[in-house]
């Protein structure tokens, strides 16, 4: 079962990653069992407890495994691993991956990791110093397929952890990857609770025998035919798991199936290269008092050749007005323009009562100030309509489906009723 390749057709029969994910999860489990505090954080009467930093080191299945079950226990957790692919699916899980300046990607045939430069690894090791003095747990999860497992917590980086710290080495069974691992124990060091227990999957035997129960029925299944068992050696997920036929072996396969590792996500390349030019905000602050000056300018020629000082008031007001109604819209950010147009009807309704004042109260207008008011009035009506309609939109994206319906046209009635009498 553990020859089976790593293929996608092949994955409901890898009982590797079924153990390695019960080995995960009860890794977090011995965890908080050696924990002496609370892995959620919690504020209580009696102060505020902080949660359990948890570092996982390895995005395998094993440390996936670890890092969901350690998030779903409310701990603060982060990750590394030497592959890029793995970003995603820690990120996912709600983790935080941590990552060096070297880019080196470290994924080999078949998903697993490989040994990595000296450049990489003094990096690497500068990361796990700083991350042993600030996280409470470490799980480490990293092999290395037909070696012994990489050492990548020193013992100096125990040293630094705070007391009643817990390390539990998933790679125990081959070395560890922590220096202080005792192989098969449990034991504290410098008050450093070390887990480095190699059964960790015969300790949920139900799980791990259903799982590998579905494993090998589904890949006995899988050989042949329905009403037909028999050996297919073209078969690659039969020849590779095949180590005996008839009395010779036949193991390993002479063409192994070799799964290449997925490639880096390319950088995007633009078809132009456009070169940044740096903003000249000498030329644009003067482009703006030249629009000024000249705005003024033509303030005070106007005002001089101006009938009578009262016209001159008006078109001040004006020119005045236009600017910062200008500056008003155009300086607000556009995701804040549909509450800018609800909020514009009042300004909306104050022009549409002025142009009702200067109207003159006839049905129709007869003269030129009587017909711009009634051009005023409309278009300040229907701008008015808009931030209603606006303002409704709004307010109905805040709507929950379990509230009452609502029928607020109704209330045209009585406003519709005394026009009416109004104008009768």
């Amino acid at each position: 079962m553990d020859c089976i390749p790593r293929i996608s057709r092949a994955q409901v029969f890898d009982a590797l990653s079924s153990m390695a994910n019960i080995s995960g999860y009860r890794a977090v489990v011995e965890a908080a069992n050696h924990f002496t505090r609370f892995f959620a954080g919690q504020i209580t009467a009696a102060g505020k407890v902080p949660p359990a930093k948890v570092l996982v080191i390895g995005g395998g299945v094993a440390g996936l495994a670890a890092i969901g079950q350690a998030r779903n226990m409310g701990a603060i957790v982060r990750a590394f691993d030497t592959r890029s692919a793995v970003k995603e699916q820690v990120e996912s899980l709600g983790a935080e991956f941590l990552e060096i300046n070297i880019k080196e990607e470290g994924s080999t045939a078949g998903g697993y990791s490989k040994e990595m430069s000296k450049e990489f690894i003094d990096a690497e090791m500068a990361l796990f110093a700083k991350q042993a003095k600030d996280v409470d747990i470490i799980i480490t999860t990293a092999l290395i397929p037909g070696r012994k497992a990489p050492v990548l917590i020193l013992k100096e980086h125990v040293d630094s952890m705070k007391p009643g710290s817990v390390i539990v080495d998933l790679a125990a069974e081959t070395g560890g990857n922590v220096a202080t691992t005792r192989p098969g124990e449990v034991y504290i060091y410098n008050e450093v609770t070390h887990v480095g227990l190699t059964d960790l999957a015969s300790r949920l035997p139900t799980q791990s025998s259903t799982l590998y129960a579905n494993n090998i029925s589904k890949f006995l299944l899988s050989i042949g035919t329905k009403d037909h068992f028999h050996i297919n050696t073209e078969d690659d997920v039969v020849r590779g798991s095949l180590v005996l036929e008839g009395g010779q072996l036949v193991w390993p396969p002479k063409n192994p199936v070799v799964v290449s590792p997925p490639p880096p996500p390319a950088p995007k390349k633009s078809d132009k290269v456009t070169a940044v030019v740096p903003e000249d905000y000498f030329k644009s602050t003067m482009q703006n008092a030249l629009v000024y000056t000249g705005g003024l300018s033509s303030l005070v020629a106007l005002g001089t050749i101006s009938p009578n000082p009262q016209f001159t008031q008006m078109t001040a007001t004006l020119a005045l007005s236009t600017i910062a109604g200008y500056h008003t819209v155009w300086g607000v950010t556009p995701a804040l323009h549909s509450p800018l147009m609800s909020v514009t009807n009042a300004i909306s309704g104050i022009t549409a009562v002025g142009g009702l004042l200067l109207m003159g109260g006839g049905y129709y207008p007869t003269n030129t100030v009587q017909a711009l008011a009634a051009s005023a009035a409309f278009i300040s009506f229907i701008n008015v309509y808009g931030g209603f309609l606006v303002t409704k939109r709004m307010l109905d994206m805040f709507k929950r489906p379990t509230d009452p319906p609502e029928h607020n046209y109704l209330y045209g009635i009585p406003g519709a009723v005394f026009l009416g009498g109004y104008g009768y």
